[in-house]
Order: C-alpha cells, then sequence, then structure tokens
C-alpha cells in the first residue's frame, strides 16, 4: 500500500542488487489456456477497511447524495468487483476471517466478483515488513509450509461454506522481497519463497482450481525488480496464475510510470506467458482531475494489451474520506461522496 512507497523503492533497489542469488534462465511457464483471459475486465475496489468504518458511523453516499451501501455506491462507479485482505489473528479482529467472509457475503449478493488478499500476517504486510503471524513464528520452516496450506485452505473453505468462490486468490501482498521473514525473505532464499507460495497455491486449488492464483508485488513500473522476482520464483518451481502489481504515481510523474508500467506489463506477459492485473492503485483524492486521468489511462493501458491479457485494475480504498485512519489517497470527497477521478471507471 502506498502509506509504504519509500520502503518499498528501497526493497525493489535491494531485490535488485541481490539478484546474483538466483539466475534468469528461460522462461518455461507454458501459455495460459485455463482461462483467465476473459473479455471481463475487472473494475474493481479495496474496501477491506468497509466494517470497521461503518463500525466508527461512517456513511456513504452516491454522486446525487443519496445514502447508499457503500457496495452499491461502488456499482454505480461501474465497478464489477471487491478486493478484501485477510489476516490471521488480527489484534482487534477486522479483516479476520469471520469479518473477511462477511464482507465477500456481501460484495457477492451485489453481484461482485472477489478478489482474496492473504498476507499471511496478523497486521499489515508489504515491501517493507513481512511479519509472520504471532501463532507461527517459532514454527519450523515445515511446519510453516503446514501452517500456510492449512490457513489458506481453512479460509477458503469457509468462503466456500458461505457460498463464495472467489474469482482471484492473492498469494502474499506486495511480496518485494518474500513474504513471511526471515524464512521466505526472498532475497536470502528465494528457494524458501516459491516453497511458501506453492503451499498457498496448492491449498487454493484443493477447494477450487477455478479460482486463479496470483503472486503481487508493487511498483510495477520497474520491470528489473519483477524480472528477478519471476525469474527467481520460476526457476525455483514456483506455480501461479497471474502476475499482479501496484501502482501509486505521484501527479507529477503517473504519466511516465503508466508508460514505464505498460512496457513492464508487456514484458511479464512475453516472458512468462500469464497475464497481468494491477490490483492496487491510489493517488491523493485532494487532486481529483489528475487522479482521473491517471485512472483513465492506465485502465485503457491494461486493457489494450494483446489477447486480453491485461485483466483489470482495483483501486486501493477509494471510500476512505474525512481523514480515515489518516489515509489520504482514497477516492472520496469528504462528504462520502465519490469524486471525478472514479470516472475512469465509467468509460
Amino acid at each position: 500500500m502506498k502509506k509504504n512507497f519509500l520502503i518499498a523503492f528501497l526493497f525493489a533497489a535491494c531485490a535488485m542488487g541481490c539478484s546474483k542469488t538466483t539466475s534468469p534462465g528461460n522462461p518455461v511457464n507454458p501459455p495460459d489456456t485455463t482461462g483467465t483471459q476473459t473479455t471481463n475486465f475487472a473494475k474493481g475496489a479495496d474496501v477491506s477497511w468497509l466494517t470497521e468504518m461503518e463500525a466508527n458511523n461512517y456513511k456513504f453516499y452516491n454522486r446525487d447524495g443519496k445514502q447508499e451501501d457503500c457496495y452499491q455506491v461502488m456499482k454505480d462507479e461501474n465497478m464489477n468487483s471487491i478486493r478484501l485482505r485477510a489476516w490471521v489473528n488480527p489484534v482487534d479482529g477486522w479483516c479476520n476471517t469471520a469479518d473477511v467472509v462477511a464482507k465477500a457475503k456481501r460484495a457477492k449478493a451485489a453481484g461482485m466478483r472477489i478478489m482474496i488478499d492473504f498476507h499471511y500476517s496478523d497486521s499489515w504486510a508489504d515491501p517493507g515488513k513481512q511479519n509472520k503471524p504471532a501463532a507461527w513464528s517459532s514454527m519450523s520452516f515445515s511446519d510453516l509450509k503446514q501452517a500456510v496450506s492449512d490457513y489458506t485452505t481453512h479460509v477458503m473453505d469457509t468462503l466456500k461454506s458461505n457460498g463464495v468462490t472467489p474469482s482471484w486468490v492473492q498469494v502474499g501482498n506486495e511480496t518485494n522481497d518474500g513474504m513471511l521473514w526471515e524464512d521466505g525473505r526472498a532475497s536470502t532464499n528465494m528457494g524458501n519463497f516459491a516453497a511458501l507460495i506453492n503451499a498457498g497455491y496448492d491449498a487454493v486449488k484443493s477447494v477450487s482450481d477455478t479460482i486463479k492464483v496470483i503472486v503481487h508485488i508493487s511498483n510495477g513500473f520497474d520491470n528489473s525488480l519483477f524480472r528477478w522476482m519471476f525469474d527467481g520464483l520460476q526457476n525455483n518451481g514456483a506455480k501461479w496464475d497471474i502476475i499482479g502489481m501496484s501502482l501509486y504515481p505521484s501527479s507529477a510523474n503517473w504519466s511516465t510510470l503508466n508508460t514505464q508500467c505498460l512496457s513492464n506489463m508487456n514484458d511479464m506477459i512475453s516472458r512468462y506467458k500469464k497475464p497481468v492485473m494491477i490490483c492496487e492503485v491510489g493517488m491523493p483524492w485532494t487532486d481529483s482531475v489528475t487522479c482521473k486521468s491517471f485512472l483513465t489511462d492506465i485502465i485503457a493501458k491494461t486493457k489494450s494489451l494483446a489477447n486480453n491479457n491485461g485483466l483489470g485494475v482495483f483501486y486501493w480504498e477509494p471510500e476512505c474520506y474525512n481523514n480515515w485512519q489518516n489515509y489520504s489517497l482514497g477516492a472520496f470527497d469528504n462528504s462520502g461522496k465519490p469524486t471525478m477521478a472514479l470516472d475512469a471507471f465509467k468509460n
């Protein structure tokens, strides 16, 4: 997420500098023929804060000022997909399995497709921190892999028993240097990271082989970082269906970063024969005109990828407003209504 952009940049630099730990090799993944390519482009929003905001008496309104359920507001903005983060045992309960299931059921009832974003942590996991859940902290690596498998299976089974089968699942969140540190730190043990990815991948597929599994890292403009990571995972036998990216440009550099991101997306598709998805975007809500231009452009660029290999774009927590959690990259104004930035999803 954007809060850790500077740390993400530093880890990206570290990742490139540590690339000698793996050898690039040649792509071996076959072309994807299992249905990840689709003309049903995902226009999405991560609304993982929603239930906590509602518990704090936040209300949501459409463009006309009519109070509506947040999912309906997103549908009014032409969004068709919802992304939800999953934490193992968060102190305050938000984003635990029960909370994720409750939000996912509401998304399904609203007719939205669903992405589950496993952080494999009790709190935020991103390029600057990938902390193990407290309950897993002293496990051997073998037991850690089993914990990833068991926990993933449990969440997916619980969703399924509640009538929800996600379209996509992220195995890790912004894993620029792996996850579940130190065991799964990619720059020191890419093989361990690949094994953890596979534990999550296999668990997801055991519940439903229709679900597409995403490996997600930030800085979608940084081709060197992506080649280092996915060459390393490929050389260590990791499995994935989709390459996920985050992109958080500034008002000054969005056009340059979008162009670099397009180049990177094309390279990822060519090099690994897998489709791509922009899993997170954001920009300050106060500059909605520029944000609309940025979103319109990155959506168009993602849609332009050959053979429908650009699967979608998700805005990260657009519903945040009125300085919620000190986060200012939402796309609602301080009255709880969408800004014109979200016009980009209506095209």
